[in-house]
């Protein structure tokens, strides 16, 4: 299994960080690999995926290129820069642009397993990868970033709650698949046979992303290094239950919108995150559901965290049926 050595100090500095050119990342793998699990995400593939097969189509160098660096046994790393936080989409897209054509091939090697095909022993391979993850960045995600900005910090929110819960271990649980905080100050990363790495002295930083993909990565002469992690489910709108109609015409679609939402406890900068409504219109929705009984409120160090009560739950299953 892969782990990293985390101290005390290098964790308890860890931070979560919101990355333009990760969540660009993600939705090329997504794009690459099609693996929709659900009708919203076949949705969205069905809309996005013929224009990024056409793209591809009229670049074959490129197309090989993601083939082999996304699609290997290893991301290829000078594709997935270790995030910073506070920096433009531009300004790290420059990193990967800038990446020597030399360290472009061997990481590709790595991810391949093995040689590179002829194709790819060229010097233009970075331009190539920068130009493409501009045209996701441009033509997909960048109309949609406000939404997604919203659900990348809603997670942030409510990762903060399970720290102050349970501290790093039950937030770093459920980051990734095959994560798992292993005692003696050990991170397992991935469940794959990889050199441990120590991060004494360095930066570490979370980064959500909302495709369903993850990855580490890191930049060692920095000592910088990232876990990037799909956002929880629960947060994404694939995944969050519909406002049932009769639940909309009763309440109001905004208020039983905020009342569907509350399947777990959630704080109100959570929800004004998830639902894009202003802090003062949740707090009205908030003060009615509680004086009708459908939610109660409890406080969680400095969080006061709403939920639904079970009269909420009768309700809205009786506007589920």
């Amino acid at each position: 299994m892969g782990w990293w050595q985390v101290n005390a100090d290098t964790l308890a500095a860890g931070r979560f960080v919101v990355s333009e050119l990760a969540e660009a990342t993600a939705t090329l793998q997504f794009l690459e690999s099609g693996a929709a699990t659900n009708p919203a995400e076949r949705a969205w593939s069905d809309t996005h995926r013929p224009a990024y097969r056409e793209r591809l189509a009229e670049d074959p160098v490129t197309a090989e290129l993601v083939r082999t660096g996304l699609g290997g046994h290893w991301i290829a790393d000078f594709l997935t820069p270790a995030p910073t936080g506070g920096t433009t989409f531009a300004q790290d897209l420059a990193r990967v642009r800038e990446t020597s054509p030399e360290e472009a091939r061997a990481d590709l090697e790595v991810s391949r397993g093995g040689p590179l095909p002829a194709g790819l022993h060229r010097e233009d391979l970075p331009r190539k990868a920068a130009d493409l993850l501009e045209w996701v960045w441009e033509r997909i995600v960048l109309p949609d970033w406000p939404r997604r900005r919203r659900i990348v910090e809603a997670d942030v929110v409510a990762r903060a709650g399970q720290l102050s819960q349970g501290g790093w271990a039950a937030a770093l649980d459920t980051l990734n698949p095959g994560m798992r905080w292993l005692g003696g100050s050990r991170l397992q990363v991935n469940p794959r046979d990889y050199p441990p790495r120590e991060l004494v002295g360095a930066e570490l930083v979370f980064v959500p992303v909302t495709p369903r993909q993850g990855w580490v990565s890191w930049d060692a002469a920095a000592r910088r290094y990232a876990v990037v992690y799909a956002c929880s489910g629960t947060l994404s709108d694939a995944d969050r239950p519909a406002v049932p109609d009769s639940l909309g015409r009763l309440l109001g679609p905004a208020r039983a919108g905020v009342l569907v939402l509350l399947d777990r406890p959630r704080s109100t900068t959570e929800l004004v995150a998830l639902t894009g409504q202003g802090l003062g219109s949740v707090g009205r929705h908030l003060k009615v559901l509680l004086d009708a009984g459908l939610a109660g409120r409890r406080r969680s160090g400095r969080s006061v965290l709403y939920f639904r009560t079970e009269a909420g739950e009768v309700l809205l299953r009786a506007g589920a049926s």
